[in-house]
This record gives C-alpha cells, structure tokens and sequence, in this order.
C-alpha cells in the first residue's frame, strides 16, 4: 500500500492489490486451488521459469495467469521478506502507469531506496 495509487479490493474472495485501483498487481491466494498459502504476481518475461526452476519449493507457476507469466511465490515456507519486496515493487512496475512508476520513483530517490 506504499506504492502510489495502491488499491486493495476483494477480487474473486481474495486480497488483490491494483496499481491505480484498474490494473492487479498481486493477489493473495489462500488455498486457492491447493493446499498452500502465498500470492500471484506479475512478473518480468523469464522471470517466472527462472525463480521456479530454480527454487520450487518457494515459486511456482499459479493457475489462470502462470501462462502469461505471472509468478506464484509460496508464503508457508521460510520467506525472505526483503525478496518479497523486490518481487512485489517489480509487479507493481510492470503494470502501474508511467505516472505512478515516476511517483514511485521519487519516493524511493527522497527516502534514498532502491
């Protein structure tokens, strides 16, 4: 929610999270399909057959949205937060407006992040 024009709504009995309150970004997944808690996300092209190849136990492809990409990150396993944030500021960036990115981007040069 610290990133400009965040959204959170309920979308199909989940927390989702929209980038200008249009686009998802994230959303939560709770069981869904499985027996196992973590997220969706976008991603960067490559990067989800990189992360779950490379790491099964902690990524994995989600169902409806894996075959465009999208990457599952597991949250019932030992997390490293600070990676979670990497990969959720990068989701946010792959869908979030030109406008909201730039926002995005100053806040990060006047807070010395990223």
């Amino acid at each position: 929610m610290a990133m400009p024009g965040a959204v959170e709504k309920l979308s199909h009995g989940e927390p989702t999270w929209f980038a200008g309150g249009k686009k998802v970004f994230v959303m939560f997944a709770d069981h869904h399909h499985d027996e196992r808690v973590g997220f969706w996300c976008a991603a960067p092209a490559g990067v989800q057959e990189e992360l779950v190849g490379a790491e099964p136990e902690r990524f994995y492809r989600p169902p409806y949205v894996g075959h465009r990409g999208w990457l599952g990150v597991y949250l019932d396993v030992e997390v490293d937060w600070a990676e979670v944030g990497e990969i959720v500021e990068e989701a946010y960036r792959m869908v979030a407006t030109a406008r909201l990115v730039a926002e995005l981007d100053a806040l990060r040069t006047d807070t010395g992040e990223r």
